[in-house]
């Protein structure tokens, strides 16, 4: 078996060989699944770096305990108002940059 050192080169390609092409249900279901799960990661990173326990995130949101450790987990997308308020406790805050286009 060759290999190429464990460097992909076309990080399309090997999306479109594992879920199908860019748009398919099943490559947009990945998508939404790998977005939920590095939100949980960064969610769960800012809780632990202001020393804060799920419960007392729970309580400060108004939610369980299990649904705090279900979202960071990634298996749950928290609503856009309940991810404000979850940063907002974090002492976070959300910021939209533009990207610009390259040729």
């Amino acid at each position: 078996m060759q290999t190429n050192n464990h460097e992909i080169r076309d990080y399309d390609a090997v999306l479109d060989a594992k879920f199908g092409k860019s748009g398919s249900p099943e490559r947009e279901e990945a998508l939404d699944e790998a977005r939920a799960f590095y939100t949980g990661q960064i969610l769960h990173d800012a809780r632990k770096e202001v020393k804060m326990t799920q419960s007392q995130l729970a309580e400060k949101v108004n939610v369980t305990k299990s649904y705090i450790s279900r979202l960071e987990n990634g298996g749950i997308i928290p609503s856009v108002s309940m991810f404000y308020r979850i940063i907002d406790a974090l002492g976070m805050r959300v910021e939209l940059v533009k990207t610009v286009a390259t040729l």
